[in-house]
């Protein structure tokens, strides 16, 4: 008769040693969602450091390039919620203009204290949000058709009514000191308040990723609508909460612009629309849903911003600018694409039978 070892017995081939561990590691970090977004953060920043030398690595050049990161990762945190749950909102750039416009009006214009027009001026944002949430969810219509149609009717709806209203498509305002420490303050002169929001934004959506059930139903919606359905899903309920947060997050950064130039233009934002879905695309968030992290969205913000601002330490000509920012993100993606298909395609590996 036979006896078998027991099952805490390692044998020689069950050990497993530090190098191991190492390995196994750096195994599990190349198929994370942001492994590529990392990697191409790095890369582009070890790139400029190179050709852009002190002035890119200075405080001047690093606030240059993060104060743009805070302002477009705010708005693009909430699209890639959104495109993560196989969504687009392309409004976003109106939704800053619109909410510019309405705390310069409200609070320059009319006078009315700083407290009323940034409330005025949020709540334009959610408005919109839930405006776009209703269309998509109800009517069927692709989101990205519903939230264009939003992007020039507000668009041209700030247009008139700010010509209605001053006459003028450019208003000033006079911040009062505890908004503009808020909202409009430059830390040591150049870093702006919005840095700070930005990490509270990230912070708070990646604990609401990680430690609620409403991370799992993004996930889920994006995966398979129908199936997330079934299961009890609130998916209209779900969406409509992700289009306000995005109007919602595109209102907060037209007040911060507001309050720290001093004023606003109907023409503000615009270029926030797909600048904020490629830095979502740079961070590793498919564009069919289902599949992506806050990190990589923060990461992509970074690396858009990085390439956007860091060309111009250089000393290149800047004619070529466009050229050098569209092939720098085209690689950024493909390298996204092969870390994403290794995330797709890891498997953990199961324990040895005895």
């Amino acid at each position: 008769m036979t006896t078998s070892l027991p099952k805490t017995t390692a044998g020689p081939e069950t050990a497993v040693i530090p190098a191991q561990r190492s390995e196994s590691r750096l195994g599990q970090l190349r198929h994370r969602p942001e492994a590529g977004a990392l990697i191409g953060t790095l890369s582009v920043f070890v790139f400029f450091a190179i050709f852009g030398g002190e002035k890119f690595l200075a405080q001047a050049g690093a606030a240059s390039w993060l104060n743009i990161a805070a302002e477009l990762g705010i708005i693009a945190i909430p699209v890639g919620l959104l495109m993560i749950a196989g969504e687009l909102d392309v409004s976003v750039g109106s939704v800053l203009a619109g909410s510019s416009m309405t705390l310069a009006i409200v609070s320059g214009h009319w006078g009315a204290p700083m407290i009323v027009g940034i409330v005025l001026a949020l709540a334009l944002g959610l408005l919109t949000g839930l405006l776009n949430g209703i269309l998509v969810t109800r009517s069927n219509v692709p989101s990205l058709v519903v939230t264009l149609a939003t992007l020039f009717a507000l668009s041209g709806l700030t247009l008139g009514l700010s010509r209605f209203t001053t006459g003028t498509t450019s208003v000033a305002i006079a911040p009062d000191p505890t908004s503009k420490a808020i909202f409009g303050q430059l830390i040591g002169g150049q870093f702006e308040v919005a840095i700070f929001w930005w990490i509270a934004v990230a912070v708070a959506v990646t604990v609401l990723l990680q430690a609620m059930p409403y991370g799992n139903w993004i996930f889920a919606i994006g995966g398979d609508k129908e199936s997330a359905r079934a299961n009890g899903i609130p998916v209209a309920r779900v969406k409509i909460s992700l289009y306000m947060a995005s109007g919602f997050c595109a209102a907060l950064v037209g007040v911060i612009q507001t309050i720290l130039y001093n004023g606003a233009q109907v023409a503000n934002g615009q270029s926030f629309v797909f600048n904020s879905i490629i830095a979502v695309v740079i961070g590793g968030v498919l564009l069919q849903g289902g599949y992506g992290s806050v990190v990589g969205v923060v990461l992509g913000t970074l690396t858009f911003a990085i390439v956007n601002q860091g060309i111009y330490f250089t000393g290149w000509n800047s004619d070529w600018a466009a050229l050098i920012l569209g092939v720098l993100i085209l690689a950024a993606v493909l390298m996204n694409n092969t870390f994403r298909r290794l995330a797709l395609s890891h498997k953990p590996r199961s324990a040895k039978k005895a």
